[in-house]
């Protein structure tokens, strides 16, 4: 079997993998002797890594890269508006229960 060694997906591998573990770095770092304490700061990080992610997955694994130019911007909105609900609702729903 001839393998075919791609290193745009080896690229894309390590910083999918990369933003991974810097998000378990991030969540131990709120975890205080076992009792995790909330924190804005590693939520919003979470959900901003979650976009990027998906926005890298759409491009590199879904072949939006080598689609027409709105499928791409239309993909790119779909993962804005998701990030901006999830963190408007986060923000809102923090606001509302102080």
């Amino acid at each position: 079997m001839n393998a075919v060694f791609n290193k745009r997906l080896l690229v894309v591998w390590v910083v999918l993998s990369s933003i991974t573990l810097a998000y378990v770095w991030m969540d131990h770092s709120v975890d205080h002797d076992g009792i995790f304490s909330p924190s804005a700061v590693v939520t919003s990080s979470a959900i901003v890594m979650a976009s990027i992610k998906v926005r890298i997955i759409f491009r590199e694994f879904m072949e939006v890269r080598h689609s027409p130019v709105v499928l791409c911007r239309l993909t790119d909105l779909w993962v804005a508006i998701i990030a901006v609900s999830l963190l408007g609702t986060y923000f809102i729903g923090a606001w509302l229960s102080h």
